[in-house]
């Protein structure tokens, strides 16, 4: 009698404590939506934004951003609240977080180029950062980020039979692994990406660093905030980056203890998911003094006649 009643308080405990967190992740994505949606609507309601490469792949961000926010929202939502669904619409579901997920490191490492092209070629950066050659980049990001899980999505089709999908199963990256092989996969994968990003903003920084000291004191500033765009990409990377590695490191623990295993992977998703797609782009947004100024008039619903939203 006593050890029921223990289970059943335990039991009661648990669930009181899934619903807190499905609140505390409902109401943190609600505000990081509203936040990034008021960041996108001053995108496009401003002209001058949609033609400089800088912010074409800022605003690149925050959508894969959104999209991100959005789906695993809901998947973390129906995992707490052992909602399963077909393992075929899973797939799916599961392809797009991965291609979103390596997007925002990307174009953010692409940002951390232009600067580098802005500040050690002046004189080339509009052709070298012209709408076509951002058009193309975009899609040369969303090629790179396609490769895993286009790689995962191949491989679970050709070792399953074809009545698996429609079994259902919490959606979660780990139903998809069939093979052990294909955890070392992936981890070699994220290895090279991570070294890839590394070198890249290494790179920029050296670069414009030598800039800035070679520089006259004009340009110098000029250089100088480069520098520190540069090392703020770097930041906005590292939540990224990290993430990259949770799924290993939760798929460890996994092994381990599934309830230790629910604990680190809410962690993580509020930590280094959730957090870091709101407030990096909104620092960004805020040190940009034009896009400042027309996120300000935007964000008040331009009741503010005194602020104009017009950008030279």
């Amino acid at each position: 009698m006593v050890q029921n009643s223990s289970n059943d308080s335990s039991k009661g405990f648990s669930i009181q404590r899934g619903r807190e967190k499905i609140i505390i992740a409902c109401t943190l994505s609600a505000f990081f939506l509203y936040v990034n949606g008021v960041l996108i609507f001053t995108f496009f309601k401003t002209d001058y934004f949609r033609t400089k490469m800088r912010y074409i792949f800022f605003i690149h961000t925050l959508l894969c951003d959104w999209l991100f926010l959005f789906i695993t929202n809901i998947c973390l939502i129906l995992i707490f609240l052992n909602a399963t669904m077909p393992i075929g619409i899973c797939l799916v579901i599961c392809h797009i977080m991965e291609v979103l997920s390596f997007a925002t490191p990307l174009t953010l490492t692409a940002m951390s180029l232009e600067r580098y092209a802005a500040i050690c070629m002046p004189l080339r950066h509009s052709q070298i950062c012209s709408l076509s050659r951002t058009i193309h980049s975009i899609i040369i990001i969303h090629v790179l980020c396609s490769i895993e899980p286009t790689m995962i999505f191949f491989i679970f089709t050709a070792s399953v039979p074809l009545h698996i999908y429609m079994k259902k199963a919490l959606c979660q990256v780990e139903v998809l692994i069939v093979h052990t092989w294909q955890s070392q996969l992936r981890s070699v994968f994220t290895q090279i990406f991570f070294m890839m990003i590394f070198c890249i903003i290494l790179f920029s920084y050296v670069k414009i660093m030598r800039v800035a000291k070679m520089a006259s004191s004009g340009n110098s500033k000029s250089a100088v905030r480069g520098l520190k765009t540069v090392v703020l990409h770097g930041f906005q990377l590292l939540p990224s980056l990290v993430q990259l590695w949770c799924p290993f490191v939760e798929q460890a623990i996994l092994n381990v203890d599934i309830y230790i295993y629910m604990e680190v992977r809410y962690f993580n998703y509020v930590v280094f998911m959730l957090v870091p797609r709101c407030f990096c782009p909104l620092v960004y947004g805020l040190r940009d003094e034009k896009f400042f100024i027309a996120l300000k008039y935007y964000a008040f619903c331009a009741v503010n006649k005194k602020i104009s939203p017009k950008i030279c």
